[in-house]
């Protein structure tokens, strides 16, 4: 590969020039940029990214962290690719690069992992990272508050961070809970039901309380047996369905708060030989690609998958460029009714 100084004797101009006109275009003089970046380009001259970071004391790299364990099924939800488009997408068109820092999840293993933050912070100032957008797991809001306080530019993605130079992007959980517990009370419904996320987790924690607020405000008695925790996964929304479906006075409906929970209470439903949805309505969150093609179609709660990306994008940019810290990003919800709720009439159901 070209090297900047023979890309400056090509031209004529100083090794500094060259630097310039990659770091600081506008302190050069048209014709002489356009002649270091077209014979750039034909030598495939591309600049040093960590030089140009401490050249410009502004880094074009963003850390992307995320524990990638495989013991944690994080990192193969379906909604991670959505999330991922809309994030590279957005800092490609403002000339940002992401870096994947990945970590064991393993305080015993070599080089950083979440539960050693500050390792992690000092691997992202050696690589002169300019920010870091941090995307939850399950159990990281601890050393994310650490990254938060790093003063780093941080950007964390349903989880709430607070610090000198961080903020978070998340989806109106509970709004969107709600939403789908009405949906189900207007049609008839009384014994709703509700399969849960992982204890902790902040999105699963806000769904929950949207559920318990619905449930109160249409008038419904509140059961404590038809909340059943899960795991955001297919197998959880299983099991659920099963201890649901075996109580006395088993739900005539069942708010899941992920898709992929949704289709193991379909599973399970369709075992016991229960028809969804006229003996049975569910309602999912996310709208993953599962919900539209599992039959019947599954009515959810859409996330902005991609807006998740872009936000954080934007928020994480703005912090690098000096354009400040943006307070927490609330993206909203859509209900998209499909036919696993059916038409279902108040007379039709107990």
């Amino acid at each position: 590969m070209a090297t900047g100084r023979e890309i400056a004797e090509l031209c004529g101009v100083s090794v500094a020039t060259v630097s310039r006109v990659f770091n600081q275009p506008e302190t050069v003089n048209e014709e002489t940029r356009e002649r270091v970046l077209r014979v750039a380009g034909e030598l495939g001259y591309r600049p040093n990214e960590s030089a140009r970071a401490l050249s410009t004391k502004q880094s074009t790299m963003i850390g992307l962290v995320w524990d990638t364990d495989h013991r944690r099924p994080g990192w193969r939800h379906p909604y991670l690719q959505d999330l991922l488009i809309g994030l590279k997408s957005a800092l490609s068109a403002h000339g940002y690069h992401l870096l994947m820092l990945a970590t064991s999840g393993d305080s015993r293993a070599v080089g950083a992992s979440l539960a050693d933050p500050v390792g992690y912070v000092n691997l992202a100032r050696r690589h002169h990272l300019g920010g870091l957008v941090l995307i939850d797991s399950g159990s990281d809001a601890e050393a994310f508050e650490a990254f938060a306080q790093s003063g780093l530019p941080c950007v964390a993605v349903d989880v709430a961070v607070d610090g000198p130079n961080a903020t978070y992007v998340m989806s109106d959980n509970a709004a969107g809970a709600g939403s789908a517990v009405r949906h189900l009370a207007g049609l008839g419904h009384s014994r709703i039901a509700t399969i849960t996320g992982p204890p902790g987790n902040q999105p699963a924690e806000a769904r929950i309380s949207g559920y318990r607020t619905a449930i109160r405000e249409a008038g419904l008695r509140l059961r404590e047996d038809y909340v059943v925790t899960g795991d955001f996964y297919r197998a959880s929304g299983t099991a659920a369905m099963r201890r649901l479906l075996a109580l006395d006075e088993p739900p005539t409906a069942v708010f899941a708060a992920s898709d992929e929970m949704a289709v193991g209470a379909l599973l399970a439903a369709r075992a016991e030989g229960l028809r969804v949805p006229e003996d049975l309505a569910l309602v999912g969150f996310d709208d993953i690609e599962i919900a539209s093609v599992v039959d019947p179609a599954l009515t959810t709660v859409a996330q902005d998958k991609p807006g998740f990306g872009v936000a954080a994008a934007k928020a994480v940019m703005a912090m690098i460029t000096g354009a400040g810290r943006e307070g927490p990003v609330i993206l909203p919800t859509q209900l998209v009714i499909r036919d696993s709720c059916g038409s279902t009439s108040a007379h039709d159901v107990r």
